[in-house]
């Protein structure tokens, strides 16, 4: 498994990725929030025991934290996508622009399940957002984009636009929802931490707020108890792990953060219902092969 670290002192703020060779699953660590786009092949994103599968031309949203990808070349051509980063004050910036400049009113009502407790959304893009990509794609050919910040923050403020002027949806209400800074703030402590040995209290002091303050707002922002969330968390990547390292289950248990393996196994049965050796032995005996097109999201478990 690969992993990737994003930053806004790395990484420019619109990147072309190319995978000529199907690698497995990657787990991928975002500092800023990301809008995609799939210009060839195919690709899964992992979320606990679901997967989601995502072909040519949809458009994706990735929050800030770990995420767990895996992409496919087809017919003999690379895997590509456009990835374009930006942070809340970004998005306030480009927001506040198009208000004052062109009278942009913007407004969003959508909540559905399938984005409203999620850390990443996507869906078939609409026509004006193919195009901004496919034109996307031809500026990147040319090496003088990649060191003009004039011309990003150009193409960054069309994007913006085409998606705050659309009509309601998922990617509009996730890019729409990162303009506080504050929650972003909030968020990046949390996922920096989850492979730390760091209790709530110690937690709760990097925050600045009080314990109670502390689990109230994480809550509000993960609709579950921190303990129960990083325990989660935890059990997602032991098995990314399980499926595409040949670690053992004590060196997975170890790197996912649990005391010991007896009680890495207790939990990790509990929330999948077999034990990690069972989840490999599946996975090997039967090989994950790409879903039906129409089936755009099934479990793992079903998989195997």
């Amino acid at each position: 498994m690969k992993n990737s670290v994003n930053s806004s002192a790395q990484q420019p703020m619109i990147v072309k990725y190319v995978e000529t060779l199907h690698s497995g699953i990657q787990s991928q660590t975002l500092s800023r929030y990301a809008i995609g786009y799939v210009l060839r092949g195919s690709m899964f994103i992992y979320d606990g025991d679901k997967r989601r599968q995502l072909t040519r031309g949809d458009i994706f949203y990735l929050g800030i934290g770990h995420h767990y990808i895996e992409h496919f070349p087809e017919n003999g051509q690379p895997f590509e996508q456009i990835l374009v980063y930006y942070t809340p004050s970004d998005l306030q910036r480009i927001l506040l622009h198009l208000n004052i400049t062109y009278g942009l009113n913007i407004s969003n009502s959508h909540s559905c399940e399938n984005c409203s407790h999620r850390m990443h959304v996507s869906m078939p893009a609409w026509g004006s957002i193919r195009n901004f990509f496919t034109n996307a794609n031809n500026y990147l050919r040319d090496e003088d984009f990649h060191h003009d910040e004039t011309a990003e923050n150009i193409k960054m403020t069309e994007l913006i636009y085409l998606i705050a002027s659309h009509e309601d949806c998922c990617i509009k209400s996730k890019l729409l929802s990162n303009v506080d800074a504050a929650k972003e703030n909030f968020e990046q402590i949390v996922y920096d931490h989850i492979f730390k040995d760091i209790s709530i209290e110690e937690l709760s002091q990097l925050t600045n707020r009080s314990l109670t303050s502390f689990k109230k707002e994480f809550r509000r922002h993960f609709q579950m108890p921190p303990h129960k969330w990083y325990i989660r968390q935890r059990l997602m990547h032991s098995c990314l792990l399980l499926i595409s390292t040949s670690k053992s289950i004590s060196e997975i248990g170890n790197e996912c953060t649990f005391p010991n393996t007896s009680h890495f196994i207790k939990l990790f049965k509990k929330e999948y219902q077999m034990t990690p050796a069972t989840y490999r032995a599946r996975h090997i005996n039967t090989s994950m092969t790409l879903a039906e097109p129409e089936k755009k999201e099934e479990s793992i478990r079903e998989a195997l």
